[in-house]
């Protein structure tokens, strides 16, 4: 195609220490794949004017997203992030796109309507990048502090200005809070915002992301997003409600069990 569209790029690898050949594995029926290509294709017909792409490093996962009626390409198998999986996917294409969005290949619960808004927040503004957050209520902080007793890296938060720019990420909880009690008394809301895992940057600032060595707080706390704000780019957060399925990522036999178990309790989310 030579039509000058936004992108929605799904990096797809077949290596996964914990999950081997994961965007083949089902869940309740379906490719993990399937169902990202569908969250792709549900938000490039809100949002319009999108094109979407398969970036892989295995002929296996090209050939299944051929047989969804999906593009795809194959991507250098040394690429280890998402961002640059999307960025060598979208130097494939004959004309650069404006916006690039990196769908995570393990995120088939992500809702399409997050993804359609973080396109339509890049088009409506200069910023080079967006990427969703989530107020926390009194209670998913509890749990969110109780898990990082146990798995302290898992799970990001983010401080953010009044117009939505973002100021930091962080493993950590972010803000500290003082007078927490006084205030679970004033707001069902806490301060803390999650962020969800997925960004829809603009072509050339993710060009010059790729092409800047990794920063020092990206290093420390092993957050590419760092890497933006500690070169001067701004990262627009963009407010959406928190996901009915409270799986962030499917990485492990452990989370498609869990998958399933939310698709029989709550329903499918994925529509013929």
């Amino acid at each position: 195609m030579t039509s000058r569209t936004d992108l929605i790029v799904v990096p797809a690898r077949f290596g996964s220490k914990r999950l081997p050949g994961k965007p083949l594995v089902r869940i309740a029926g379906r490719t993990l794949l399937e169902r990202v290509v569908h969250v792709a294709r549900e938000a490039s017909r809100v949002a319009g004017d999108i094109d979407i792409l398969v970036a892989t490093d295995d002929p296996r996962i090209e050939a299944h997203a051929r047989d969804l009626g999906c593009a795809a390409v194959m991507t250098a198998s040394d690429i280890s992030s998402g961002s640059g999986r999307a960025y060598a996917a979208a130097l494939s294409r004959e004309v650069r796109p404006e916006i690039v969005v990196n769908l995570q290949g393990d995120a088939p619960f992500m809702p399409p309507e997050v993804v359609a808004q973080l396109i339509e927040a890049v088009r409506a503004s200069s910023t080079a990048a967006a990427t969703p957050v989530t107020r926390m209520g009194w209670a998913e902080l509890d749990r969110l502090r109780d898990h990082k007793t146990r798995a302290p890296f898992s799970g990001t938060t983010c401080v953010r200005a009044p117009d939505g720019r973002a100021l930091w990420f962080s493993k950590a909880i972010i803000p500290a809070i003082r007078d927490e009690a006084e205030r679970r008394k004033q707001s069902p809301q806490s301060p803390v915002f999650q962020h969800l895992g997925l960004y829809a940057y603009r072509f050339d600032a993710l060009e010059r992301f790729e092409q800047t060595p990794l920063s020092h707080y990206e290093q420390i706390e092993g957050l590419e997003q760092l890497r933006f704000l500690e070169m001067g780019l701004d990262i627009l957060t963009v407010e959406v409600a928190p996901p009915r399925f409270a799986v962030s990522g499917i990485d492990t036999p452990e989370d498609v069990a869990l998958a399933e178990t939310l698709i029989a309790e709550l329903g499918d989310p994925y529509r013929a």
